[in-house]
């Protein structure tokens, strides 16, 4: 839990650096979860406006979240050696996230990289 609270504090905003996969992982998990509740709460909240719903707390959650959720990606790329910009790779259909999965789910590089040294040392 300790990864995950860093990564919404300590690490809010920071790009530079290796995410270990323990990290990105569980952040994925609690981005997961917090993001289902927040909708299951908006699905309560439309029922009782009879339909129409606001959205806002959804929005509230993309907006605060994006930052994390993009600096611990490219930290996590930055692990398997790659820059950034690899991120926009998701941005093709079906290929990109597939492609993106395998990437996230390869050791990071052993030992020092370009981006820092390992996170799991």
């Amino acid at each position: 839990m300790d990864l995950v609270i860093g990564c919404v504090t300590n690490k809010y905003a920071t790009f530079s650096g290796r995410a270990r996969p323990k990290e990105f992982w569980l952040f994925q998990l609690f981005y997961t979860l917090i993001g289902v509740v927040v909708i299951g709460i908006e699905i309560e909240i439309a029922s009782f406006q009879g339909g129409g719903s606001l959205r806002f707390m959804i929005a509230v959650f993309g907006l605060v979240t994006l930052i994390p959720f993009l600096a611990v990606t490219v930290r996590r790329l930055h692990d398997t050696n790659r820059r950034g910009w690899w991120i926009l790779i998701g941005f093709v259909p079906l290929i990109g996230a597939v492609w993106m999965l395998v990437l996230f789910c390869l050791r990071g590089t052993e030992g020092a990289n370009r981006f820092g040294e390992d996170p799991l040392k």
